[in-house]
C-alpha cells in the first residue's frame, strides 16, 4: 500500500500559510443571490457581468440546444465532435469580432494551451506581462519558448525586451482585462511597439469580451483591428454565461491551431447544446444596451459610496473592483465576517497574487441593485480602520 504522507505534508503547509481552498456548492442557480448549504448570500464574488448565467433565453436556448444535438459532443472535434452549433458559434464570432475565423474550445485555459503551444515553437521567444492569467503562463511552458516576462504595465521593458528580438520569431502575449485588479492592458502601446519589433501580438479578452464596448471587447474599446492585434482569446464561462472559449484571428493562423494544436486536436469537443446557447448570449451581450449601462451605473455607483465611505478601492472601472487588505490571514477574517452578514466575497491570496497583496476581489454585475451595492459598502466599512485597509485609489 502506499504511503500518503508526503502529500499529507503538503496541505499540512498549505493550511500553515493560510492557504487553503474550499469547495462550496450551491444550491441556487447563479445570481446577484445565492444560497449555500441554506443560507442566502449576496453574490459579488460571481464573473457572470451581465447576469446571463440564468437568463430565461440563454436558459432556452440551452435546452432548444440539447433537444436538436443532445447534452455531449461525444468526440474530439476532428472526429464526430464538431456539430453545427460549433460553427454557427465559431461564424457569430468573427462576424461580431471583425476577424477571418474562430476555432471552438472547451474552456478558456484549454483555448490559452492550445493557442500558445500550438503556433509558438521552442526556438522563438515569447515577452508576457507578468500578471497575465496562470492559463497563458502555462501555455508559454508548454512552447518551450524562451519566456521573458516585463514588470506589469511597464511599456519601457517591454520595448527594452523587444529591442534584442528577433523580427518574426517573438510574440507578445497580454491580458487584456487583468482578472485580479481589473485594469486594462495598454494595448495600443503594445500593439505599437509590437508592430514596430515585427512581433505578433495575442490578447487574452476573458473578461473584456461582452462587457467593454458594448460587448464587442477591448479591441472594440481602443479602435484595434485583426492586423493591430492578430490573436484574440475569448471565453464564454464570464459575461456571456455559458462554458467554453474560442481563439479568433487571421484564417491561415486558426488552421494552423487546429492543424497542430495537441489540446484542441484530443481534447473532447464542447458541449453542442452550450454552443448553441453559447450563440445566443453573443446575440444578447451585443444587442442589450439597458444591460450595459445598468452595469455601468451599478460600478459607478459602488465606487461612488465606496470613495464617500474611505475604502481604498484600485483605479479599475471594470466589474473587477479589488479591495486591498495586504495580509492573506486579514483577508479571511473580513471574507468570515461578510459572509456572516449576508455577503459572499472571497479573499484572493498567495499564490494567485504576490506575497502581500491579498485582497478582496469584488466583482459587480448588472443584476445588482442599488440596495445590494450598499448593502456590502456598509459592511466594508466597518473593517477600513480595524484592518487599516491597503492602497489608495490609483
Amino acid at each position: 500500500m502506499p504511503s500518503y504522507a508526503r502529500f499529507e505534508a503538503k496541505l499540512s503547509e498549505i493550511a500553515r500559510a493560510e492557504g487553503t481552498r474550499a469547495l462550496e456548492a450551491l444550491s441556487t442557480p447563479q445570481g446577484a443571490q445565492i444560497a449555500i448549504n441554506g443560507q442566502r448570500l449576496l453574490n459579488f464574488c460571481s464573473n457572470d457581468y451581465l447576469g446571463l448565467a440564468n437568463h430565461p433565453e440563454i436558459v432556452s436556448a440551452l435546452q432548444e440546444g440539447a433537444r436538436r444535438y443532445g447534452a455531449g459532443a461525444g468526440a474530439a472535434a476532428l472526429l464526430s465532435g464538431y456539430s453545427e452549433a460549433h460553427d454557427a458559434l465559431a461564424e457569430t464570432l468573427a462576424r461580431v469580432t471583425g476577424r477571418d475565423r474562430a476555432v471552438v474550445f472547451s474552456s478558456g485555459y484549454m483555448a490559452n494551451l492550445g493557442l500558445l503551444s500550438g503556433l509558438i515553437s521552442r526556438d522563438e521567444t515569447v515577452i508576457s506581462d507578468e500578471l497575465n492569467h496562470a492559463s497563458l503562463i502555462d501555455g508559454v511552458r508548454l512552447s518551450r519558448a524562451k519566456n521573458v516576462r516585463y514588470p506589469h504595465g511597464d511599456m519601457h521593458a517591454l520595448a527594452t525586451a523587444l529591442e534584442g528580438a528577433l523580427p518574426e520569431r517573438t510574440w507578445v502575449v497580454t491580458d487584456g482585462v487583468f482578472s485580479m485588479d481589473g485594469d486594462l492592458a495598454r494595448l495600443p502601446q503594445i500593439a505599437a511597439l509590437a508592430a514596430r519589433h515585427r512581433a505578433m501580438l495575442i490578447c487574452d479578452d476573458a473578461h473584456g469580451f461582452g462587457v467593454l464596448a458594448g460587448g464587442r471587447g477591448i479591441l472594440a474599446h481602443f479602435g484595434l483591428n485583426q492586423d493591430d492585434v492578430p490573436l484574440l482569446m475569448v471565453t464564454f464561462g464570464k459575461a456571456l454565461g455559458t462554458m467554453g472559449a474560442a481563439v479568433i484571428g487571421p484564417a491561415v493562423l486558426i488552421d494552423n491551431i487546429i492543424q497542430r494544436s495537441r489540446p484542441f486536436i484530443y481534447d473532447t469537443a464542447s458541449s453542442p447544446a452550450l454552443a448553441f446557447a453559447t450563440t445566443a448570449a453573443i446575440h444578447l451581450a451585443t444587442t442589450d444596451d439597458q444591460r450595459h449601462r445598468q452595469l455601468i451605473k451599478n460600478i459607478e455607483y459602488f465606487r461612488a459610496a465606496a470613495h464617500v465611505t474611505g475604502l481604498p478601492l484600485s483605479g479599475s472601472h471594470t466589474p473587477i473592483q479589488p479591495l486591498w487588505v495586504g495580509e492573506g490571514g486579514a483577508a479571511l477574517k473580513i471574507a468570515a465576517g461578510l459572509r456572516e452578514k449576508g455577503l459572499y466575497v472571497r479573499a484572493i491570496r498567495p499564490p494567485t497574487v504576490p506575497l502581500g497583496t491579498a485582497r478582496l476581489r469584488i466583482c459587480i454585475s448588472a443584476v445588482h441593485e442599488s440596495r445590494h451595492l450598499d448593502q456590502l459598502v456598509d459592511a466594508l466599512a466597518q473593517y477600513r480602520t480595524q484592518f487599516q485597509l491597503g492602497k489608495a485609489d490609483a
